[in-house]
């Protein structure tokens, strides 16, 4: 018995084909009546045991004139196995005969409910008889069987982060260079400008010519922040341990050039890290690029009065106070009790 293993993607195929023969045709058909059949010896695939099933006269009723065949699922207790199969009756080389030769041209589920699949009217007996397949009273039938396992599809994560990481580290293929504190940056004019509206104007626009002559120049950025914000814009992803120093630089290199995900990410980690010490810095930051969450985050730390004075004590009262007065006003307009309406008007004109 022949058999083999095919491995596609999510489908396991395995086939098998096992033989009939049927010694004594004339004899069988004499004692089995309609609706009687013999079974084939047993034989596995897919991890099931089958038979086939013989009617010399046919089954149901109306099908007295012809041969009936139906492979069986043996197997007990198995539920919805899928196959495909094809019965054929072999000439006397043992090859399948064409003309008498059927295949279920769609897969079939054996169940516990239904365990056979066949033919009624497999072949017609007078046809056989007439023809010289039916050899010194010999019949022999072959069933190819083919079983299907579906199996599930693990689709891995995508590592698209990854190539792109690989492509920035190695340089290749890089087409721009930038000069920022001084250290040179290689990279990719069309995944800056995939991944910025702003790099896109600038690369695609009225820069693109003298970005590929000599390093674009960045001033008003620290070199560790811009590679920060290179691997950003590469894999989408920050450094495992983002520290609260950082994420503010990050924050406004990524408000500059419109990466919308990393300032979200950014003000994220400055609103689950407002403390005495950072909250002036960070309420000035917010104020001056417009982080409306952020702002929100420090006015709500700084209405308990011992947070507030904690940040008058700190180093970035000073500059918060000198670069962005609006904003203590704001703050005090909220802190002030309804009460105290006279106060607070007094105090409003005083950075008026």
């Amino acid at each position: 018995m022949a058999e083999h293993c095919e491995i596609s993607a999510a489908i396991v195929v395995e086939e098998k084909w096992c033989v009939l023969k049927v010694d004594g045709y004339s004899r069988a058909k004499a004692l089995l009546k309609n609706g009687e059949w013999m079974t084939s010896a047993p034989f596995s695939v897919g991890g099931h045991d089958w038979a086939v099933e013989y009617f010399p006269n046919g089954h149901p009723k109306d099908c007295d004139h012809s041969i009936s065949l139906y492979l069986l699922l043996q197997s007990a207790g198995a539920e919805d196995v899928k196959a495909k199969y094809t019965f054929s009756v072999l000439d006397k080389n043992g090859e399948p005969v064409p003309s008498y030769s059927r295949t279920n041209n769609t897969t079939e589920t054996f169940s516990k409910e239904v365990s056979a699949w066949g033919y009624n009217n497999f072949i017609e007996k007078a046809d056989l008889e007439r023809s010289e397949h039916l050899r010194d009273d010999c019949l022999t039938i072959r069933c190819n069987l083919t079983v299907v396992h579906d199996e599930e599809t693990i689709v891995p994560p995508s590592d698209l982060h990854q190539h792109l990481g690989d492509l920035l580290m190695n340089n290749d293929a890089a087409d721009l260079t930038f000069q920022v504190g001084g250290q040179r940056f290689s990279a990719h004019r069309c995944v800056l400008a995939a991944r910025s509206s702003v790099f896109k104007a600038e690369l695609l626009g009225a820069m693109k010519e003298s970005s590929s002559a000599s390093p674009i120049e960045i001033n008003d950025m620290e070199a560790d922040v811009f590679k920060a914000l290179l691997h950003f814009i590469y894999t989408d992803s920050v450094r495992p341990f983002l520290d609260v120093v950082m994420a503010g630089h990050l924050l406004v290199a990524a408000d500059r050039y419109n990466i919308v995900r990393l300032k979200l990410i950014c003000e994220k980690k400055l609103c689950c890290h407002i403390d005495s010490n950072m909250v002036a810095t960070s309420l000035a930051l917010a104020e001056q690029h417009g982080f409306h969450g952020l702002k929100e985050a420090c006015f709500q730390f700084l209405a308990s009065p011992s947070n507030l004075e904690a940040m008058m004590e700190s180093e970035g009262y000073e500059h918060l106070k000198s670069s962005c007065p609006s904003v203590l006003k704001e703050l005090i307009a909220r802190i002030l009790p309804a009460e105290l309406k006279a106060v607070k008007n007094i105090i409003m004109t005083m950075w008026e």
